[in-house]
C-alpha cells in the first residue's frame, strides 16, 4: 500500500492573505502542520508527505523545514482537488491520498494515524468524527448562535459509517434533561475536517460537479453520499484546545492565548 498524505498550502486567502506563512507563538502555520503530520505519520512505511501549494515561496517555506512541494494550478479551487493534482504529480500514482487541512494544525491527536489505519483496513473514505459531552454540546450550540456555519455534525450507523453530514447540530434530541441524567455523551458528533481517500474514489468525487445537497449546506462530503461513496467515520478525541481553522487574524490571536495558557501541542520537526 502506498499512501500520500497532501497538505493544500494555497496562497490566496480575503481574509488572511498568504495564511501558510503566517507565525503563530514563534513558528508559521505551514511549519506547524507539517510538525504535526510528521509526528502523526511516525514510522509507518509507504506514508509520504508533500505539500501542494500554487505559491513558489511557500514551496520554498516547506522545502527549508525538511517537506517536499509541488505547485499546483492556482484555479484549483477546493483542497481535495489540490490533493488529487499532488497526487498525480507523483513518479507513481499512490493507492490512497489523504487531504490534510493546512489551516488546522491543532487537530486532535490520533486523527491522521486513525484515518490511515480505516483505509489500511479497506474503507473507500475515511474521516474522524469527536463524541461531544454535554458541555462541549452546550458551546457548540452557544458557538452557532453567533456563527450558524461555523462546524459540523455527524450522523453516523453503529458500524461507524457516516449517515449525514450538517451544519444544523444533528440529531436532534427528544427527552434531552432524561438522556443528560443517564449518560455522560451527549448523542451528537463534531466532525473533524480531515478527508483519507481511495484513490478511484477520489477521482469519481473529483469527476462529479457539485451536489444539489451539497451546495446548500456548503459541504463537500455531501456529494460523497450522494454518489453513493461510502464514508467511515472514525471516533478520535478532542484535541489539547479546540482551535478550529485559522481564518482570521483574531483566530490567531485566540490560538496564541490558548498556546500560553495550556502549552504549546505542537510537535517539534
Amino acid at each position: 500500500m502506498s499512501l500520500l498524505v497532501v497538505i493544500p498550502a494555497r496562497a490566496g486567502s480575503t481574509r488572511l492573505p498568504r495564511k501558510p506563512l503566517r507565525p503563530i507563538a514563534g513558528r508559521t502555520l505551514l511549519h506547524r502542520t507539517i510538525a504535526m503530520a510528521r509526528a502523526a505519520i511516525g514510522p509507518r512505511e509507504g506514508v509520504s508527505l508533500v505539500v501542494a501549494t500554487d505559491d513558489q515561496p511557500i514551496a520554498d517555506h516547506a522545502y527549508a523545514v525538511g517537506c517536499d512541494a509541488v505547485l499546483t494550478d492556482s484555479a484549483i479551487a477546493t483542497g481535495s482537488g489540490r490533493a488529487l493534482a499532488a497526487a498525480l504529480a507523483q513518479p507513481v500514482t499512490p493507492d490512497f491520498v489523504v487531504n490534510l487541512q493546512g489551516d488546522s494544525p491543532f487537530q486532535p491527536e490520533g486523527a491522521l494515524g486513525a484515518v490511515i489505519a480505516a483505509l489500511q483496513h479497506g474503507a473507500q473514505v475515511a474521516t474522524p468524527v469527536i463524541a461531544l459531552d454535554w458541555s462541549a454540546l452546550d458551546a457548540l450550540r452557544d458557538h452557532k448562535s453567533r456563527s450558524p456555519f461555523s462546524g459540523t455534525t455527524c450522523a453516523r450507523g453503529p458500524d461507524g459509517q457516516a449517515l449525514w453530514f450538517s451544519k444544523n447540530i444533528i440529531p436532534a434530541i427528544r427527552n434531552e434533561d432524561r438522556l443528560r441524567a443517564e449518560q455522560p455523551r451527549s448523542p451528537v458528533w463534531r466532525h473533524v475536517g480531515l478527508y483519507g481517500y481511495a484513490i478511484d474514489a477520489l477521482r469519481r468525487f473529483e469527476a462529479c460537479p457539485p451536489t444539489a445537497l451539497e451546495n446548500l449546506e456548503g459541504l463537500e462530503q455531501l456529494r460523497l453520499l450522494e454518489l453513493g461513496i461510502p464514508v467511515m467515520t472514525v471516533a478520535v478525541d478532542p484535541p489539547l484546545f479546540d482551535s478550529s481553522g485559522i481564518d482570521t487574524e483574531a483566530d490567531i490571536h485566540r490560538v496564541e492565548a490558548l498556546i500560553a495558557e495550556h502549552g504549546d501541542p505542537t510537535p517539534p520537526l
